[in-house]
């Protein structure tokens, strides 16, 4: 449950309704909206956060989903329940395409199966909007039916019965006889100087009348139908007619009576079905509502957190949504609140100074936590959690009644009453200001009895205060724990953020200085309180600032720490990988060394033998075996610092090796994405030649057909403006095709002979020329209709090379006349304009000359 009634409205989750309706496609979406109830149920709540995240996905995915008819008619259906009544042709028509939107989404949630051979049954890409589609009956062959019988605009076919379709013909054919009977009749009232020239049939009562003069109306046999609010002119349908009319009303009636007849058909095989279509609009409904949601979620950055069954508060960087967005419109940030309530500390008591966030901080609770239990995303960090409560209670505001005879605290005090009786382990309670409305001391004392009561049934909660005693309340109780709205005491201003842990101050005298109150009377209110008191309250505040510099500074230096480290250990690592190879390069050289000596030790056995053989000196052979011996103790005490030398120069070598491979690796890299990026602006530039690419400001281009280049100034949807040379023009952008920058403009000659060089060019230009009229009309128009109107008109008769064109644009007061002429002094391919002979219309007309 919550509390009090007018819950919403106090939490601002009215405004939040009003969000989700300007988001629904229809009504059906709407009255959804209007429907929408919180849950206390895990499951419940799960499943609606589930649709609307899968419906994210699916508007990330992809942009297919049938989303184009949602019409609500759903009281149409219900009123054919009723036997003898039956459709309109409007609202047949929007059955039809509403019915197939229907048929569009279940097929496509449907189709979404993600088919894995390892698992049996398949599994839905989108299984809580799967969901949905159960029982969700579809109506393929009604939507045939009505296409049998309405067409592509909602009306009924001439053929939709033989009846009908000889009725239609018949009609046609009276129609037209009575038309040109008419008109016959009507000419020769004009030449009998009857009727003014201008004057043409019209209908009144759905009957074909002349308009006449009043005294000439016994001229014209005939019966009088209507006459002009001014009197000057009657309607007469001629005798000759009269009949035929009669027909035509006849036929008509017939006409709708055969309508009828087919709609009163068709409803009859709709009837039979109208439970389960009534259902088929409730899941239309329901889809129009998910999609409301999903896009409530991306306006307001919001995510479906994590969610528990027991209750607990988790969330990281939390933003209230409606003064996010209000912040937003003034180009203002919010700053986000980091709110954690755990069975360890369920009760949050929120001290600061006045306008410093306390207040938003127990709404921004209350909003989320409602917002979450209706089933709509949140605006928190994507590591957040949340749990479930069964009571949502709030005291916030003056609730002062004279209806009920009820004070300001009476009505906190009849809150209090009411959060108390049904406070439990799953009841979250919000109150703002607790205490207050009454002789602050016996306040406190109660507010701190109730808060006792609050703590002792288990209940959750935020509560903001400015009392001392619930401040200490929390240090010697278990479950509570204070929070501190931060305040810049030198620059002094709020800084919005919530620091739990430790209470926070109310600033009074500081604030109050500010404002500019006489410090007369703040040295008379600090004796009043007492120097201790307000001492004790800065000495609380420098601590709890120095506490909060030096957790940033042993923040700092235990990040420090870990980056030490890390570069310790990688360097360990290092070394140890050094002397790895060290050791095995020196064991390499080593047997290198050994199997050299191997190979000295045969050479100098053979060399002996071979003196032996020869029969060589004692003394010689001694000789060379003291030598060999000298060779053996000289690589023994081979000097294993002069080999480290050398494999430190050798890995110095290997290491600068790789370096330059790297560098020329790089090197390399960047050449070949400098050349795709090369080929990507070259297959660009041929897009836009080709025209499959969009034009963008500062392309250079031309007009199809001539040489001229410009550059794109801006370009709006369909429209591009351009500047050629000291000329500014607005035109279609399929009028245009891109150049390459480099090209220059063709001389003259160049330019006169540029219509051969093109097919397509001289087919459009042979196009042009076949419709290319000589005469421009732009009476009637406003001036900006007529003067785009001549910029077209002047652009074709340039392309089609056209030496003189006319502009009719009356004379009247000459303003039309004013701006086309300014116009054509811009155009640097006009030679001359000028009125046209007075004999063919003078001032009216300009004659253009190219």
């Amino acid at each position: 449950m919550t509390y009090p009634q007018n819950f919403e409205t106090k939490i601002g989750f009215d405004n939040i309704r009003k969000l989700l309706k300007e988001k629904c496609l229809s009504t059906l979406g709407k009255s959804m909206v209007d429907d929408m109830t919180v849950s206390s149920k895990h499951a419940t709540i799960g499943e609606w956060l589930e649709q609307t995240h899968e419906f994210r996905r699916i508007q990330e995915e992809s942009d297919d989903f049938p989303l184009q008819y949602f019409f609500d008619v759903r009281d149409a259906i219900r009123r054919i329940r009723l036997e003898n009544t039956h459709l309109e042709e409007d609202e047949i028509f929007d059955l039809r395409r509403s019915l197939q939107t229907i048929n569009d989404i279940v097929r496509y949630l449907q189709r979404g199966i993600d088919t894995d051979d390892s698992v049996s049954t398949p599994t839905p890409l989108y299984p809580a909007l799967y969901r949905l589609t159960d029982n969700v009956a579809t109506y393929p062959q009604l939507v045939q039916a009505i296409d049998q019988i309405l067409d592509k605009f909602g009306h009924i076919k001439d053929n939709a019965s033989a009846e009908l379709l000889a009725i239609r013909k018949e009609l046609a054919r009276a129609e037209s006889s009575v038309s040109k009977t008419l008109y016959g009749i009507l000419r020769a009232a004009q030449s009998e100087g009857l009727v003014d020239k201008d004057v043409t049939p019209t209908l009144r009562d759905g009957r074909l009348v002349i308009p006449v003069a009043p005294g000439l109306k016994r001229r014209i046999g005939g019966i009088v139908h209507d006459e002009s609010a001014t009197g000057k002119t009657v309607f007469i349908e001629p005798a000759e007619v009269v009949e035929a009319n009669n027909r035509i009303r006849e036929l008509e009636s017939q006409e709708r009576q055969e309508i009828i007849r087919i709609l009163t058909a068709f409803t009859n095989k709709v009837r039979p079905h109208s439970a389960d279509i009534l259902n088929s609009y409730t899941f239309l409904a329901t889809i129009d509502f998910i999609r409301a949601k999903a896009e409530l979620a991306k306006m307001t950055k919001a995510i479906e957190p994590q969610l528990s069954e027991h209750p607990h508060i988790d969330w990281i960087q939390a933003r209230h949504p409606l003064l996010e967005l209000s912040l937003a419109k003034q180009e203002k940030k919010i700053v986000p609140l980091d709110i954690i309530l755990n069975s360890e500390k369920h009760i949050l008591i929120i001290s600061g100074p006045n306008a410093g966030g306390k207040s938003v901080c127990l709404k921004t609770v209350g909003l989320l936590q409602y917002m979450l239990q209706c089933g709509l995303s949140i605006p928190v960090g994507d590591r957040s959690t949340a749990g479930i409560f069964d009571n949502i209670m709030i005291d916030i505001g003056d609730e002062q009644s004279l209806e009920n005879d009820l004070s300001t605290y009476s009505s906190h005090l009849l809150n209090m009453k009411n959060m108390m009786r049904q406070a439990d382990g799953r009841t979250l309670i919000l109150i703002d200001e607790f205490g207050t409305g009454t002789e602050p001391q016996i306040g406190g004392a109660i507010a701190e009895a109730v808060l006792e009561q609050l703590q002792k049934k288990g209940a959750w909660g935020v509560i903001t205060t400015h009392y001392q005693n619930l401040k200490h309340f929390a240090d010697s109780h278990e479950g509570v724990a204070n929070g501190a709205m931060l305040y810049d005491r030198h620059e002094m201003k709020a800084l919005f953020q919530l620091a739990i842990g430790r209470p926070g101050s109310s600033f009074a005298i500081e604030i109050a200085r500010k404002t500019g109150l006489p410090e007369e009377v703040i040295r008379q209110a600090s004796d009043i309180v007492g120097s201790d008191y307000i001492q004790s309250d800065k000495y609380l505040q420098d601590i709890v600032r120095d506490k909060r510099y030096w957790e940033a500074k042993r923040q700092t230096v235990h990040q420090r720490e870990k980056e030490l480290e890390r570069q310790i250990e990688k360097y360990e690592s290092d070394i140890a990988e050094l002397d790895k190879k060290r050791k095995e390069i020196l064991a390499k050289a080593k047997a290198q060394a050994e199997e050299l000596l191997k190979e000295s030790n045969r050479r100098i056995e053979n060399a002996i033998r071979e003196i032996r053989e020869q029969q060589a000196e004692k003394e010689e052979t001694r000789k060379i075996r003291e030598d060999l011996n000298e060779f053996k103790a000289q690589v023994a005490d081979m000097d294993t610092k002069d080999m480290d030398e050398k494999i430190a120069r050798k890995m110095e070598q290997i290491k600068q090796r790789k370096e330059r491979h790297q560098k020329y690796k790089d090197q390399k890299e960047e050449k070949a994405r400098k050349a795709a990026e090369s080929l990507k602006q070259a297959a660009l530039r041929e897009d836009k030649k080709s025209g499959k690419a969009q034009l963008e400001v500062g392309d250079t281009v031309r007009i199809k057909g001539l040489k001229t280049t410009g550059k794109i100034e801006s370009v709006d949807t369909k429209m591009a403006t351009v500047i050629f040379g000291d000329m500014r023009t607005k035109m279609r952008t399929d009028r245009l095709e891109y150049v390459e920058q480099q090209e220059k403009p063709a001389d003259l000659a160049t330019s006169l002979k540029a219509y051969s060089v093109s097919k397509a060019t001289r087919e459009t230009i042979d196009s042009h020329k076949s419709n290319f009229k000589q005469d421009l009309d732009v009476r009637g128009m406003r001036g900006d209709e007529a003067l785009t109107a001549v910029q077209y008109f002047v652009d074709d008769a340039i392309l089609v090379g056209m030496a003189r064109v006319r502009i009719l644009h009356g004379k009247g007061n000459g303003i039309l006349r004013q701006l086309i002429r300014q116009y054509l002094s811009t155009v640097p391919n006009v030679t001359h304009y000028a009125d046209e002979h007075v004999q063919f219309g003078g001032a009216g007309i300009t004659v253009v000359d190219f």
